[in-house]
């Protein structure tokens, strides 16, 4: 794999990213205290519920006392896939790993994460099978499905530890939630896995690795039998918040928590930067584009959307927000430019305004790049006579070919910068 992956996410001032080739860890901080709740989505590639919760909590609460940490793709390579684990199950590695397994590096971090000092309590996020009920009521209500569930692996930790009686709060967690319910046989209830006692399974799980080293961990299981994805992500939020409150974690979001909200949280993809040079609004894009400008290897991928990612297929690459593959990038390969402006001119609407590279800007009826000495511009699309160099050319929309658009509406278009024949940068204007 000639690339890297590099998550840039949008977020409250207060917050940090650590993002190593492996994991990104995003920290909400504050000085007041070091009780911090981590919060863990994705280990199975295949529970969307899970991931995109911690996406939604990294990109839209603000944490205004104590320290939230979240990871919020663990197991990024399976839910671009959409496979519980491209290597295996990762949630069956935490006990022992063998020295060849490509899931090493990642459980060996998040390893370190779960144990550091600072990290008070863990929340593993699942989608489970069916709906977990004490008595066998059928193939979906009964005693083995996982489903609307606080999971815990034992009753309590030892009694000095802070969080430590893991039935209780599990016990109340589902209480308030079963109080938020959507229609009534969403209800929650704990499951007890009873780790210790021979679940050999669960003695290599996430969740039991943080109690044998004495820390407080649940695992979140929401229905796979849900009707929609925002159903689950609901209840994630919900019991999330469940936790924050017990943790006296305090915390605001920018958004009603019901559905309909969720609903249009999750279609919000944000913008994919390459390379700093250019920037793709990915909520209306295309489903493929072609003639994308970028280097030959050692491209940087920086998404707003936590869930962002690249996977290179066949000299292509496919764009994805968690399980969704969102375009496909037919790249042409450029040396990049060491000498490039930060700003250009333009004309638009009549009036002179100056432009960040890179970025976008909007017009009524046309515009016009100023001639610069240092680049010249190719507008993508335009239709009109040849120019080596498409400066001083008033374009309206109409000049522009609509196959050659970034979005599904045909309004917005590539404005590529070059220096000689080395690339620049691209801008986009957007028509109104």
């Amino acid at each position: 794999m000639n690339f890297k992956i590099f998550f840039f996410t949008l977020l409250f001032i207060a917050s940090s990213i650590y993002a190593s080739d492996d994991i990104q860890l995003i920290k909400k901080e504050n000085s007041d205290s070091n009780t911090t709740l981590l919060v863990i989505g994705g280990i199975h590639g295949n529970e969307p519920g899970g991931y995109f919760a911690a996406s939604i909590l990294a990109t839209h609460y603000n944490i205004k006392s104590k320290n939230l940490w979240i990871i919020p793709n663990l197991n990024k390579y399976s839910i671009m896939a959409n496979r519980r684990g491209i290597h295996g199950d990762m949630n069956r590695k935490f006990a022992g790993i063998k020295k060849g397994d490509k899931d090493k590096k990642i459980v060996d971090e998040v390893k370190k994460i779960i144990l550091s000092k600072n990290v008070s309590l863990v929340l593993n996020l699942h989608d489970g099978h069916g709906f977990y009920r004490r008595d066998n009521q059928g193939t979906i209500f009964n005693p083995t499905a996982w489903g609307q569930t606080c999971v815990i692996d034992q009753c309590n930790l030892k009694e000095e530890q802070e969080f430590g009686n893991l039935n209780n709060i599990a016990s109340t967690v589902k209480s308030n939630i079963n109080t938020k319910l959507i229609q009534k046989h969403h209800s929650f209830n704990v499951k007890n896995t009873k780790t210790k006692l021979g679940n050999r399974a669960m003695q290599h799980s996430l969740t039991y690795f943080a109690i044998r080293n004495n820390k407080p961990a649940f695992a979140i299981e929401t229905s796979k039998n849900l009707s929609s994805l925002s159903q689950k992500i609901y209840y994630q939020l919900i019991a999330i918040e469940e936790y924050m409150k017990i943790m006296d974690i305090s915390f605001t979001r920018n958004f009603s928590l019901n559905t309909k909200s969720i609903n249009k949280i999750i279609k919000e993809y944000g913008f994919l930067s390459i390379n700093s040079n250019f920037n793709l609004d990915l909520d209306n894009i295309k489903k493929s584009l072609r003639f994308v400008p970028i280097k030959l290897a050692g491209n940087r991928f920086s998404f707003s959307n936590p869930l962002g990612g690249i996977k290179k297929v066949k000299g292509r690459y496919l764009v994805y927000i968690g399980n969704k593959k969102i375009t496909t990038l037919k790249p042409q390969y450029f040396k990049l430019s060491n000498n490039c402006q930060n700003k250009f001119d333009v004309i638009a609407d009549g009036n002179k305004i100056s432009v960040d590279k890179a970025s976008s800007f909007f017009v009524n009826d046309d515009f016009k790049i100023v001639k610069s000495k240092n680049y010249r511009v190719n507008i993508i699309g335009y239709q009109g006579k040849k120019h080596s160099d498409e400066s001083n050319i008033k374009i309206k929309r109409s000049d522009l070919q609509k196959r050659f658009s970034l979005d599904n509406s045909d309004k917005a278009y590539r404005i590529e910068f070059y220096n000689k024949n080395d690339f620049c940068f691209m801008s986009t204007v957007n028509f109104k």
